[in-house]
């Protein structure tokens, strides 16, 4: 399937500022800076994740233990994305047992993606809550889960496709909706 007719729906000033919002959210519900990690999905949830550790160190002056989870081997799917499926780094050098997980992905669509993180943040204890945060949630969901934070609502047709930029990996800030043809 190929994708044409982007439209930019976030600009770079955009993601900077709803990630501002987004710290403070998560500081509002959580103000024990104590219980709180943040794990970010591999690729671009990690880069989320990091930005957001930095303006809570800028805001509180704490910085927030980070970790990075790769969902690759957790997937419903792992057998229809092939027989070598790219596997990134899991690294949770922290306790999270009795601590506030803050979850952090780009966008948020069917589920499944959320769905296998916390099968994967189980295996590494229990929790005492995990909080969901997203850039973008699309709509669409085929399992039973929804955000605690939202940078954005985006509404999306079936035939389209929601991509996030981020500097780290695509150098540049934007996300865009797609349309298939």
């Amino acid at each position: 399937m190929t994708f044409s007719e982007e439209k930019i729906v976030l600009s770079s000033q955009d993601i900077k500022r709803i990630l501002y919002r987004l710290s403070h959210q998560v500081l509002e519900k959580t103000p024990n800076l104590e219980k709180i990690v943040l794990l970010g999905i591999q690729t671009r949830g990690a880069h989320l994740a990091c930005r957001i550790q930095k303006i809570i160190k800028e805001i509180e002056g704490s910085q927030l233990p980070l970790g990075v989870l790769d969902i690759t081997l957790y997937r419903d799917d792992l057998t229809a994305i092939g027989p070598s499926p790219l596997v990134k780094e899991t690294k949770i050098n922290f306790d999270i047992n009795g601590k506030v997980v803050v979850l952090i992905d780009d966008v948020l669509f069917t589920g499944r993606t959320i769905r296998a993180a916390l099968d994967e943040i189980m295996d590494f204890g229990r929790p005492e809550r995990v909080e969901l945060l997203v850039l973008v949630d699309r709509g669409h969901r085929e399992l039973p889960i929804r955000a605690d934070f939202v940078g954005k609502n985006i509404p999306t047709a079936e035939n389209e496709s929601v991509e996030v930029r981020l500097q780290e990996s695509d150098a540049k800030d934007e996300a865009v909706i797609a349309r298939a043809e």
